[in-house]
């Protein structure tokens, strides 16, 4: 609840290096942004293949 997952897509960046771009919808009440990414990403085993996360343009609602 409070988290709708929205389209993703993998942009290149050099060297054959890719990164993967993932849309998302939050309810701030509902979902700590710090959580969200603690718990999906830098977690076994997703942190196996994710070196680091940034966040492009933030809008809360």
């Amino acid at each position: 609840e409070g988290l709708l997952w929205g389209a993703s897509k993998l942009v290149p960046v050099g060297y054959g290096i890719k990164k993967l771009q993932i849309m998302m919808t939050i309810v701030d009440d509902l979902v700590s942004v710090d959580s969200l990414i603690e718990d999906y990403f830098y977690t076994e085993p997703a942190n196996e293949y994710i070196q680091s996360c940034d966040i492009v343009a933030f809008n809360k609602i």
